[in-house]
């Protein structure tokens, strides 16, 4: 295991070849988690909730099940002034979303007003933070939207208790494909993959990020913890598993997952653990390959070429990706906000990383491809934090992964198989909240631990859904 006093920050800058952040100190972390300032209502509310969410109904109303999109009501979120020819090209998802649930009290056309904030926006519907009314605000919300306009701040504080997901492409008619891709597989006679799940990890000699990653996250999800008499997720929950790590984890291999020999399907979930690829603000590169996937191939610190890693163009006209779910654990793998969130000088402002906050060009690839998009990519925004699969001297916890890897499946729909990831990011934030107030008195805490729980906290709060939060893996229909 490499040293736990160190942290290896996931990211390759895709101009030097070099980690986005040197390696850090536990105690470094420690003093970045001291000078945090988080606003104390904020902090209040995620403590009072926590408990919510942690219970089987999410705080929605007794007898409602979060997991049954029917019961708990759907609902898209448009900018208020949003562009009429985007509104029309996801009608037919609405539609679809109508014919569906059958309840018209609980499938809703919402606004969002820029610059609005995500309590303002539910005192505006008539629904207070910690009561979730799927009359009024439904459970599962699909954002639609430019994140310089609807921030991934709006959607992650939503998504502390509700099941969102979201979309932001550049043209109507890529709206208008994802809609239908969506609408042909949950309607579909038949369907387009194996009941197969594929698990895709780097494992570079010289980086201790994706030797952490490839041995104490990917294998055990693909193979299990044999000495601990557990079985790989695959084979948990009756699918195919496959998995690429090391020297099979190349372009070419990751390629070949999505276009399958003739005949075959390809696989109906895939899990990928790498660097992701960064970029300097302004730079040509970063809105088209920020958050790409760097493969096997990379050659070492120091170099670096588009032949090593994986962007959204790299997306071939004739891949069959229709019908897949896809996880991105990678640094920028989701997005980019305009500023670092957590590696900067206490007092001062966040540095300015991007000219303006974007979703991954990557999953967006995905989801608009013209030969039928994947239902949905989940993948981090900011930073991913390889180092909080592994929690203090307690080892590797991966059961947020097993956990939400697991409900998505047994084809319980997206928005709700992430939950684990909101409880995590709530209790870790009231956690970090009450050693920061004891450090305040004057009162002994445990750095390390205060380090870790940051790390943790902060790679937790980071995920993303992109794509319908409503949409699920038809399970029960799959076959090998």
């Amino acid at each position: 295991m490499p040293d736990e006093k160190k942290i290896f920050i996931n990211g390759i800058d895709g101009v030097t070849g070099q980690y986005l952040l040197p390696p850090m100190n536990l105690a470094n972390v420690a003093a970045l988690a001291r000078g945090e300032t988080r606003d104390q209502n904020l902090l209040d509310w995620l403590s009072s909730v926590w408990h919510k969410i942690s219970t089987p109904h999410l705080g929605l109303p007794l007898g409602v099940d979060p997991a049954d999109v029917t019961q708990a009501g759907w609902g898209i979120v448009f900018l208020k002034d949003a562009d009429l020819a985007v509104i029309a090209a996801l009608q037919p998802l609405i539609e679809h979303r109508k014919q569906r649930i059958r309840n018209d009290r609980i499938v809703k056309e919402l606004d969002y007003r820029p610059g609005e904030s995500w309590e303002a926006w539910l005192d505006r519907y008539g629904v207070a933070p910690g009561s979730v009314d799927p009359t009024r605000v439904p459970y599962y919300l699909l954002l639609v939207g430019d994140p310089a306009r609807m921030p991934f701040e709006f959607g992650q504080l939503l998504d502390v208790e509700y099941g969102v997901g979201r979309l932001h492409f550049d043209t109507p008619g890529e709206y208008a494909a994802y809609a239908a891709s969506v609408i042909d597989y949950e309607n579909g006679q038949t369907l387009p993959n194996r009941k197969e799940a594929v698990f895709f990890g780097t494992r570079h000699p010289f980086d201790a990020a994706t030797q952490m990653s490839a041995d104490h996250l990917v294998g055990p999800l693909a193979d299990g913890i044999p000495e601990a008499g557990q079985v790989g997720l695959p084979a948990q929950w009756g699918y195919l598993g496959r998995k690429l790590m090391a020297t099979e984890a190349t372009k070419a291999g990751l390629l070949n997952i999505i276009r399958p020999a003739a005949g075959s399907k390809p696989p109906a979930f895939l899990f990928t653990a790498s660097h992701g690829m960064g970029f300097p603000r302004g730079h040509v590169r970063q809105k088209s390959q920020q958050g790409a996937l760097l493969c096997q191939d990379w050659r070492g610190l120091g170099n670096i070429s588009s032949d090593d890693y994986f962007a959204g163009a790299d997306v071939p006209a004739d891949a069959r990706v229709h019908g897949m779910v896809i996880f991105h654990f990678a640094c920028y793998g989701g997005g980019t906000p305009d500023r670092d969130l957590f590696v900067h000088e206490a007092g001062q402002k966040p540095p300015v990383i991007a000219d303006s906050p974007f979703l991954a060009a990557l999953p967006k690839a995905w989801l608009a491809h013209p030969g039928g998009g994947a239902l949905a990519c989940i993948g981090h925004v900011e930073r991913a934090w390889g180092t909080s699969i592994i929690s203090g001297q307690a080892g590797p916890q991966i059961l947020t992964f097993q956990n939400a890897i697991g409900r998505i499946l047994i084809g319980q729909p997206l928005g709700y198989a992430l939950k684990d990831f909101n409880e995590r990011y709530a209790a870790l934030s009231t956690g970090i909240s009450a050693a920061l107030q004891k450090a305040g008195w004057g009162d002994q805490i445990d750095a390390d631990a205060l380090a870790t729980n940051w790390i943790e906290r902060n790679d937790a709060e980071g995920y993303v859904l992109i794509g319908d939060p409503a949409v699920r893996l038809r399970a029960d229909d799959l076959t090998v």
